[in-house]
């Protein structure tokens, strides 16, 4: 029998209780056919073994189910956290490459402006000297132009008169020494 069979025997006997007549100045007790209902509860108890064994089955299952059930959740439950715990260490790693980062950026920056103090007050120096080199060697030039104009004499007065009222036929080529003497008042 199954277990459909069970539900309908219990049905059955229920509704052979619930019709059947009353005992006089009894009111909880009524008059029921002693062998149909023990023909009824021993195909109850004879179905049950086969029923209980289903349901048993059923629980069975059911409890694995629920086993498994958990047992995937957990193993969710663990995997999301690892995958959280991993994405707060790759933030945090992150993070601290932004600060590394930040901070080399920060110490180049800082190089670099010292460097360009440096390579500007180098430059700086280096124009001073050559300013202090070149100042020294127009002095000395000034000093033999002024030598040359008083060994020279009057000379040289008289040599520029003389070019600047000549006519242009009249003027001669000069020597590239004369040109540079004369440059040179």
């Amino acid at each position: 029998m199954e277990h459909g069979d069970v539900i309908e025997m219990l049905d059955t006997l229920y509704g052979m209780i619930s019709e059947a007549w009353g005992v006089p100045l009894g009111n909880d007790k009524c008059i029921i056919e002693r062998e149909k209902a023990l023909d009824i509860i021993n195909d109850i108890k004879a179905a049950m073994p086969s029923s209980l064994a289903e349901a048993k089955r059923l629980v069975a299952a059911r409890d694995e189910f629920i086993g498994n059930a958990k047992k995937e959740a957990e193993a969710l439950r663990k995997s999301s956290e690892e995958k959280a715990r991993n994405m707060l260490d790759e933030q945090e790693i992150i993070r601290v490459a932004r600060a590394r980062s930040a901070e080399m950026i920060s110490t180049a920056e800082a190089k670099s402006a010292e460097l360009r103090r440096i390579a500007g007050d180098y430059v700086d120096d280096v124009m001073r000297q050559a300013e202090d080199s070149l100042r020294s060697s127009l002095e000395t030039i000034q000093s033999a132009h002024s030598a040359v104009r008083t060994a020279n004499g009057g000379r040289t007065a008289a040599v520029s008169a003389a070019a600047s009222t000549a006519s242009p036929t009249q003027r001669r080529e000069r020597s590239p020494e004369e040109r540079d003497f004369i440059t040179l008042q």
